[in-house]
């Protein structure tokens, strides 16, 4: 089976606003207060969200909730520390190159109302991934994961038939099609031409495929150079762009800031000659609150009380 494994950490970028240097993610995460049943409260780490598991009855420890990745992925310090067994070599996608590497068998992973048993998951530096995990689709499919940023809480509950209709004024609906398990919206464009977005939790900045700056027809503004880590190591350099507007279910971005790279989950959905975004946390904080329904194929976007998106 093949996974795909996302950005792990920003690591440098000049000539825009955003932050140069991560703090690394503790393994073992503080004590937090108690929260209803389906509720889990998120940190931020260099512009990711982030959830305590429990891993084997132990933890909780502070995974990255990655919804770009297909898999749930421990850092080969978390499998040290609980002595999980080796598991059988797969193929792993991540933003940069693809690889065989090594698994680990989780007997149990758990994260409130999710639960899953026996997983084979990679096993991947921590210094690299950022975090002692990453929460993937494997664990999320067949459920709703509603984001809210308002508060910093998560909610996910099992997924159940509905009409496809916002529930109320400010609320925009948006169905996409599932390959591998991720969402893909196709009801996106720059200005009156069509695009493809993934949603990705897992990278802190919203990535544009080669296609897409040539569908543009001019030279995009630049506002200097973005580099990432992989999940694998490998270094990603990207010009950072930024264009003047974006729709998304008829939500519009204005001024976006875009890095630009032929990364590798393009080339694994299908979209390396299609006008492609990889949609990452600075994009979904515009908004809030995120729900991802998995099974329905449906996103739900809920706009500020005051947007700083104008709608279309």
């Amino acid at each position: 089976m093949v996974g795909m494994v996302p950005l792990a950490l920003a690591a440098m970028i000049s000539g825009a606003s955003l932050p140069q240097a991560v703090p690394p993610i503790p393994m073992i995460a503080a004590e937090q207060p108690p929260l209803p049943e389906d509720t889990l409260s998120f940190a931020d780490s260099d512009q990711r969200m982030t959830v305590l598991v429990s891993v084997d009855g132990h933890g909780p420890y502070t995974f990255v909730v990655d919804t770009g990745s297909e898999r749930t992925v421990v850092s080969h310090d978390l499998a040290g520390l609980l002595d999980l067994k080796p598991g059988r070599r797969v193929h792993v996608t991540a933003m940069t190159n693809d690889a065989m590497v090594g698994t680990v068998v989780v007997p149990s992973l758990s994260v409130n109302k999710i639960a899953a048993r026996t997983i084979e998951a990679p096993a991947l530096d921590q210094a690299n991934m950022g975090a002692p995990g990453m929460l993937g689709l494997d664990a999320l499919q067949g459920h709703s994961v509603t984001i809210d940023f308002a508060d910093d809480v998560m909610t996910v509950q099992p997924s159940h038939k509905h009409y496809s209709a916002p529930s109320g004024p400010g609320e925009i609906v948006v169905v996409g099609k599932n390959l591998f398990g991720q969402l893909i919206v196709t009801d996106a464009h720059y200005h009156d031409r069509r695009i493809s977005v993934v949603i990705d939790t897992g990278t802190p900045v919203t990535i544009a495929n080669p296609a897409f700056v040539r569908m543009l027809g001019k030279a995009p503004k630049s506002i200097g150079t973005v580099s990432l880590v992989s999940a694998l190591g490998q270094l990603l350099v990207a010009n950072y762009i930024q264009v003047d507007r974006i729709d998304i279910g008829g939500v519009g971005f204005n001024n976006v800031p875009l890095a630009v790279a032929d990364a590798e989950p393009f080339k694994r959905f299908g979209l390396t000659d299609t006008p492609a975004l990889l949609l990452g946390m600075d994009a979904l904080r515009l908004f809030q609150q995120v729900d991802i329904d998995f099974a329905n194929r449906e996103i739900r976007f809920r706009l500020p009380d005051s947007p700083l998106m104008a709608s279309r």
